[in-house]
């Protein structure tokens, strides 16, 4: 219950929880409010008297591509509801697997979230889950290359080979994990599983982490995955913006759909060589070139075929090589492919296969075990006495890991509320999606603000280079989302030091209005310095007084404000000229 204590207390505090890993696939995490996955079949149920119907026979992937229906006993709407996740990929047959449960906090909220685990379970009962990092094999094959080459030695590739061994899974860096809690039950003392320590950078830190790694404990010690997340932050600034409550938008809703598979919902053309032939630049699991030719490839209609796309992204060597082919070929269709570890499972038991060994197969396909060692004996030609055809079976071959199901609609439901807020409340969407870029230092004013036509030749720049830096291809990301809000019609208000937020984008007559982060190198320290010194409603006579009650901005970040208008016609100095 601590999982589902966590999940409420944040729920309280205005933010989403989403879940990862396979704890959707749990039908009590989901009654118990831990997941917002149901993993049962598709169905209607009444809010009002309760009754259910089930659709079983395959026809639908999920409740929320079924037709609107009313209740035939007491005439209210049904809900729609169903992912059809099977209840093994959390726990295994017979209880023959550990689970594992993992939540995607706010990055805003994830600290309060660890602190009320430490108050559930006592502050001497709660610790950092530790990290070791170890040499991979390329690592030690090339040190120990360089090792002889310094010393002027030379080995054959045997001996390589031995001194490359010996090197392999030596302890190479030690850290914490990024959001796993290790709790110790009450009546035992940390120090009977583990030696602990602080961060090695802040030996006064209240932060406590095990020393040896979490998995040497995960069998024995309760493990608690709180990782951050953007987008619980992105829902909750949305809600914040606009007053729609996020759990309540219809993950039907057919303009919100449309923009996977056109940009026309967004007012646009569809022969924009930038914006392309969809409308999903900026949303999550969906916004990235190659997701976005995926869903040209595609053209999903439902959310089921959104899901089994964030399967295709997700996994190793599933897409690519893979279902792309299967399904441009047409060999198969995007629902007969593989997207997600369940759609094994699932898909050999309706061949009439042994529960169990489907079970079997759906993990040693999942963990690559297949691609590296082949299929055991016999599972290939239960396979093909039961009718599984070739291709399916190949294709389970090639693939070196897949994602679970759950954690795939988890994703894709975050995504397809942010996506509503990007076709029904725009601005909302780019102001809140403009804060995210700007956190992570994507977003300067300056180049950003100039324009469409400026704005598409950057972005072609960028494209026509024949490779780009990381910081370029960040910066890319966020030309091309400026870019589909100055074609969808809207613009940039200038800055203003009276009215620009610290942070916020914000939306002021139609406009957005962009904070004084966005300044390139201005940081937050210095631009909540020039929110305080407007406090109370004081205005400023010159540059040089600006300057004196702001301590924390530079001159050259003076200079830069006055470049983007904020400081209007602000003259430099407070002394009169008479001549």
């Amino acid at each position: 219950m601590s999982a589902q204590k966590l999940v409420q207390r944040s729920l309280e505090n205005g933010y989403l929880v989403g879940s990862r890993g396979s704890v959707g696939s749990s039908l009590v995490a989901y009654m118990s409010g831990i997941t917002e996955v149901n993993s049962l079949p598709p169905h209607y149920r009444c809010p009002n008297c309760k009754h259910a119907e089930f659709i079983q026979d395959g026809s639908y992937g999920c409740g929320a591509d079924m037709p609107d229906m009313i209740c035939p006993v007491c005439g209210t709407e049904y809900i729609k509801d169903g992912f059809d996740i099977p209840f093994e990929t959390f726990l295994g047959f017979g209880g023959g697997k550990v689970p594992d449960i993992d939540l995607n906090f706010s990055g805003e909220y994830q600290a309060r979230a660890h602190q009320h685990a430490i108050e559930m379970f006592g502050k001497t009962q709660v610790f950092r889950a530790g990290t070791i990092g170890t040499l991979a094999e390329k690592t030690a094959f090339g040190m120990v290359k360089k090792y002889l080459e310094e010393r002027g030695e030379s080995a054959g590739n045997a001996e390589l080979d031995r001194l490359t061994l010996g090197c392999v899974g030596v302890r190479r860096t030690t850290g914490q994990h990024p959001g796993g809690l290790v709790v110790v039950p009450d009546d035992m003392d940390v120090e009977d599983f583990t030696a602990v320590q602080h961060p090695a950078d802040d030996a006064e830190s209240d932060t406590i982490t095990t020393h040896f790694e979490y998995h040497c404990m995960e069998a024995n010690l309760l493990k608690l995955d709180e990782l951050g997340h953007d987008d619980p932050t992105m829902i909750r600034m949305l809600e914040d913006m606009t007053g729609v409550n996020a759990r309540e938008i219809p993950l039907d809703d057919p303009d919100t759909m449309g923009i996977f598979c056109s940009a026309a919902p967004l007012g646009l053309t569809d022969d924009d060589p930038i914006v392309g032939k969809t409308g999903t630049i900026g949303i999550p699991e969906f916004g990235t070139g190659f997701t976005r030719q995926m869903l040209v490839d595609t053209q999903p209609k439902g959310f089921d075929i959104l899901v089994r796309l964030s399967g295709f992204s997700h996994g190793t060597d599933v897409w690519l090589g893979n279902a792309k082919d299967l399904i441009m070929s047409g060999t198969a269709t995007v629902n007969q492919t593989v997207g997600c570890r369940d759609d094994i499972m699932l898909y050999l038991i309706s061949r009439g296969m042994d529960a169990k060994l489907s079970f079997k197969i759906m993990e040693s396909v999942r963990k690559g075990k297949v691609k590296r060692g082949g299929f055991q004996d016999g599972w290939v030609e239960t396979m093909q006495e039961h009718g599984v055809p070739e291709w399916y079976i190949t294709s389970l071959s090639k693939i070196a890991y897949l994602f679970p199901k759950a954690h795939a609609v988890a994703y894709v439901m975050m995504a397809f509320r942010i996506a509503w807020f990007k076709v029904h409340e725009p601005l909302a969407f780019y102001s809140a999606y403009f804060y995210r870029r700007s956190q992570k230092d994507s977003f300067d004013a300056d180049m950003m603000t100039r324009g469409l036509d400026y704005t598409r030749r950057k972005i072609n720049e960028l494209r026509n280079k024949p490779t780009l830096t990381a910081k370029e291809e960040d910066l890319l990301v966020t030309l091309e989302a400026v870019y589909e809000f100055n074609l969808r019609g809207f613009e940039f208000a200038p800055m203003s030091l009276y009215e620009s937020d610290a942070t916020k984008f914000l939306i002021r007559d139609g406009k957005l209005l962009p904070p004084f982060v966005a300044i390139s190198g201005l940081g937050e320290s210095a631009a909540w310095n020039l929110v305080a010194c407007r406090a109370d409603g004081r205005e400023f006579v010159s540059v040089e007084e600006l300057s004196a009650a702001c301590p924390k901005v530079s001159q050259t970040h003076l200079e830069q404000l006055r470049a983007m208008g904020a400081l209007g016609e602000m003259p430099d100095s407070s002394q009169m000229s008479l001549f």
